[in-house]
Parts: structure tokens; sequence; C-alpha cells
């Protein structure tokens, strides 16, 4: 009885053979083989606990890959929400970009939330709507996030890596792209440029298009670079398409302003191309 289990190992790899395929002892299942983690090259983690919002958030930055060679130049930087989901996705995009030459080397610093358990979706839609509803527990910290990226996030980076202040992106999608539009009307000279993604403008009965609105009656000038995107197969497609066309209306002197519908893309899929479009319309200059 004891030869049974060798025998269907014999017949096992015999099988493995005929098929052109390799057969090693497998592990035994009270002593698994470990292998190492794979990890994103020129990337560290620091932690920053906010006051503004009381709590910790883990940064997920990635460095260019001359950065320790030259140590005087300075890089643009680009803070990515939902840092959890997109920064691997950044990483990506942005090496290609780099490696064609549509975009110059910069920082990149994902924001995400601390924690082995962190409750992505309910704290994201906290800190990125600007305001409280009832349909979304704990919503409306949107202005104590911003406190977060002017007071403290912004400061801790330009003073611990060579920042370029005056080349600053936020970029976000869905509730981010929402926040990342609040961000804008509410302190358009934090940032140069702007990447909002498939934005959830209807959210709190449109209050994307009333802040609009309300800076619009104050202000002629808008001086950012926006780039604003949605998917062609979303729910939000129809509504974030009418605030693009509220924007082209304005005029806003100062505003660079580019706008694309991902067709046939619904409302993540559509990422990877707008976040390149993105780039590439941001750093067209």
């Amino acid at each position: 009885m004891r030869s049974i289990p060798r025998i269907s190992t014999v017949l096992v790899c015999l099988s493995y053979f005929q098929a052109g395929i390799a057969c090693a002892r497998q592990p035994s299942a009270m002593h698994p083989q470990i292998f190492p983690k794979v990890t994103i090259a020129g990337s560290e983690v620091r932690t920053l606990k906010s006051t503004a919002t009381g709590r910790d958030n883990d940064l997920y930055i990635h460095l260019p890959s001359n950065y320790s060679r030259d140590t005087t130049k300075k890089y643009p930087v680009l803070y990515i929400l939902d840092g959890q989901w997109d920064f691997k996705l950044m990483d990506s995009v942005l090496g290609g970009l780099v490696y064609d030459k549509f975009v110059p080397e910069m920082i990149l610093v994902g924001i995400t939330y601390s924690g082995e358990n962190a409750d992505y979706e309910g704290l994201r839609a906290m800190d990125y709507t600007p305001t409280a509803t009832r349909e979304v527990k704990g919503s409306g910290n949107g202005p104590k996030f911003l406190k977060f990226l002017k007071s403290e996030l912004i400061p801790f980076i330009e003073a611990n890596y060579r920042a370029d202040s005056s080349h600053r992106v936020l970029q976000g999608s869905s509730y981010a792209g929402l926040f990342t539009l609040y961000a804008m009307f509410a302190e358009p000279g934090l940032f140069s440029a702007y990447l909002s993604a498939s934005p959830a403008v209807p959210y709190d009965n449109r209050y994307a298009f009333k802040q609009e609105a309300e800076y619009a009656r104050a202000h002629k000038d808008l001086p950012v670079k926006l780039f604003l995107a949605v998917g062609g197969l979303e729910g939000l497609t129809e509504p974030v398409k009418e605030f693009m066309r509220t924007l082209q209306s304005r005029g806003y002197q100062g505003l660079k302003l580019e706008t694309r519908v991902i067709e046939g893309e619904r409302h993540a899929g559509n990422k990877p191309e707008t976040f390149n479009r993105g780039l590439r319309f941001l750093f067209s200059d």
C-alpha cells in the first residue's frame, strides 16, 4: 500500500513527459516552497499621518531612473489618487511614454491608505467626495483631504525629494476624478495640471456642475491644463460629456483643455488609454 502514492506520481510524471512537459517533485503540503515577491523597481513606501483627516496614508513613490546620478535636477510630480489600484498602472504607462520621448521623467506619488485590510472603497468615498450625502456613509471629507494635500503631503514630498513645485499634476478616476475637478476649482493654482477620468459628476445632485457655475460667476480665467475623459459605454458617459461641453462653452482664459471619449470602454477599462493620452497632453509643451 505504501507504494501506491509513489506509483501515482510516476504515472503523472510519465504522462507529463509524454506531453513534453518537465515534471518536478511537488513540495510537501506541510512545507510549501516560498518564492520572492515581485516588487516595482525604483519604488519605495512611505507612511504619512494626516492631522487634517486623522488617517494614516501610505505613499507609493517611484523615482526617475537617473535620480541618484544627477543630484541637481528637479522633476515634475504626478500625484496619483487611488494609488492602491493605479500606481502599478501608471508606472507601466509612464515607462512607455518616457521611452518614446512623449513625456519627461517624473516622480510618481501614489496615495492610498495604511493597513493590510484597509477599506479602500469606504475610505475613498469619504475623502474624495466634496459634500456629505445620506447615500454615501461618511462622505464629505473632500475639503479636509484637500487640506492634507496642500498643507501636509506636498510639503512632505518637496522637502524630501527633488520635486519641481511648478509642475505638479493631480490625477484621479471616478470619485477620485470628481475630487480632481473639485480641487481644480477650489485651489486652481495648487497644481499646474489635472487629469480627471470618468469623474462622478452626478454626485450630490450634480455638485460638480454647481461648483463650476459658481466659479464661472466669479472668474474669467482658469490658468491650468485639464485632460478630461470618459468611457463610451459607461453610465457616466452622458453626464461627463455634458460637463465637457459646459467647460468648452465658458472660454476660460488660460485654460488648456482636451476632452476624449474612449470608445468601446466602460468605467474601469478606459483608464489605460485615458492616463496615456492624458499625460501626453499635459506634458505636450
